[in-house]
């Protein structure tokens, strides 16, 4: 039965390829123009306004950076999952709201923290020159002045001290421009991530005179880059998990139905035992394996248990809920337990077990000495009979599904079968009711509609085999939202004789 999932609110779509390609060639296209002034600014290195520019440039150049790499990832976006719903499923369940933004406070918005500023150390006068902005960025006060270079290790985390050190020797020794990060505690206790950019500026023998260097705040940047790489590992580990579900419950459901995926042995001797054949459907995504079954068991004294039912939900708790489910059907029916009364045991082991669950089942039993069916059900298709080119839906007795409410009386009843009879049990899955297939006036659902159309077909098969391959033929290829089963039963034995047509009197 297919899970309920709620349709009030539908996910937020992901922008279109195209948009988000054209915004990466608008990025890129930026670049390349403040890369282009950023070399004609190097070509007078000693100009202060162009060094100036030149510090912008470099800060605009490391954001388009920044800018282009998350747009790629956008672009890119997590690989397509195979259980992408069941690893949703299993990790999210259910759709949830959405929470909207809260109304933007009255009044003038607050003004934003500084980000980025400009520095130079003079070896020459040991004089430093901060410019506003970098005062904001450590919380210092203008009036205390700018840092020393050797003043300025003693504000970072001691961890990064080395970087630091070693990044000016670079720079006032070697002469190299300099790059890295580096975390400085603030004035006010905060403590912040700094990417620092510099190159040395030398005197008219070539001898490094001063070191300049643009300081940007990259906290905010760097705990969304932080954030965003645990989100992808917690992901991967989601998915794994849901990859692992998968298996153990497919690797468990092939344990549990009966081997004969295609036509039931007949015990020697038994020709009025009918032909089965079964199969079973998946989704359509081929992921979510619910806890559909279909089942055939021999019985002392010579009758046949037919069965089909679903648990709700997927994954490893549906299949192995299934898995008992079927095991205690199994169990029960041996005993000579009546399909009504099996239908009451499996009720109350579901309303009284551990983790409590819906399901629709259908019983039936089969006598092949009078070839009569006695079947109950529990929220559950009746069984469709095919007989002389046509079929019908059995009228179903009184059963609610299993688990939903404590001593439910489930009645039962019988049906007299002719041989060549075609009796066909299914799940509900079989179809969408989305594809334009309401239930019939007797509340049978659409796909049984659809079964009961190929009722030429089942008549003129000549074995339970051939009639799957009519179902499948149908229904393999459609948008099911859930997995489904379908066991055919074809009653044996010496068929009616068909009158011959009249012949004309010459």
């Amino acid at each position: 039965m297919p899970s309920h999932v709620s349709a009030e609110h539908p996910a937020a779509q992901p922008p279109e390829p195209g948009t988000v390609e054209a915004l990466i060639a608008q990025a890129r296209r930026l670049r390349g123009e403040v890369d282009a002034v950023r070399r004609t600014t190097a070509a007078e290195p000693g100009d202060e306004r162009l060094r100036w520019q030149r510090a912008l440039c470099e800060l605009a150049v490391h954001h388009l950076d920044d800018l282009d790499r998350q747009l790629g990832q956008l672009r890119d976006g997590p690989a397509p999952d195979p259980v992408g719903a069941a690893a949703a499923a299993a990790a999210g369940g259910a759709a949830g709201r959405v929470a909207l933004p809260a109304a933007p406070p009255e009044g003038p918005a607050p003004r934003p923290a500084c980000s980025a500023g400009s520095a130079e150390w003079n070896l020459l006068t040991d004089e430093a020159d901060w410019s506003g902005e970098l005062y904001g960025l450590f919380a210092r006060s203008p009036e205390e002045g700018p840092l020393s270079l050797d003043e300025l290790p003693s504000w970072l985390v001691e961890e990064d001290q080395p970087l630091l050190t070693a990044m000016v020797t670079d720079c006032l020794v070697d002469g190299r421009p300099i790059e890295g990060e580096f975390r400085i505690v603030r004035a006010d206790g905060a403590v912040r991530t700094v990417h620092m950019m510099g190159s040395p500026v030398l005197d008219a023998d070539g001898r490094t005179a001063a070191m300049w260097a643009v300081l940007r705040d990259v906290t905010a940047l760097r705990r969304s880059e932080r954030e965003l790489s645990e989100r992808r590992d917690a992901l991967l580990r989601r998915r794994q998990i849901a990859r692992t579900e998968h298996r153990m419950a497919v690797e468990l459901q092939e344990a549990v139905l009966p081997p004969w995926r295609e036509t039931l042995r007949r015990p020697p001797g038994a020709d009025a035992v009918p032909d089965l054949a079964a199969h079973y459907l998946p989704s359509a995504t081929s992921a979510l394996i619910g806890g559909d079954w279909y089942d055939a068991l021999h019985l002392p004294g010579g009758g046949l248990l037919l069965s089909v039912g679903d648990l709700t939900g997927h994954g490893v708790t549906a299949t192995s809920g299934m898995a008992m489910l079927l095991g205690a059907l199994r169990g029960m029916a041996l005993t000579g337990a009546e399909p009504g009364a099996l239908m009451e045991r499996l009720n109350h082991l579901l309303d009284t077990a551990a983790q409590p669950a819906l399901g629709s089942a259908l019983c039936c039993r089969y006598d092949p000495a009078g070839r009569t069916l006695d079947w109950a059900q529990a929220g559950h298709p009746a069984p469709l009979l095919f007989r002389g080119g046509t079929g019908r839906a059995l009228p179903r007795p009184d059963g609610v599904l299993l688990g939903a409410t404590s001593g439910a009386v489930y009645g039962q009843a019988r049906e007299s079968l002719l041989p060549g009879d075609v009796v066909v049990l299914h799940t509900d899955g079989l179809a969408r009711r989305a594809a334009g297939l309401t239930d019939s006036p007797d509340g049978e659902p659409g796909g049984a509609r659809r079964l009961l159309e190929l009722a030429p077909r089942f008549c003129a098969a000549r074995s339970a085999r051939e009639c799957v391959r009519v179902v499948v033929e149908e229904f393999g290829g459609t948008e099911r939202e859930d997995d489904a089963c379908v066991l055919v039963a074809r009653i044996g034995g010496a068929e009616p004789e068909r009158p011959e047509p009249a012949r004309p009197v010459p």
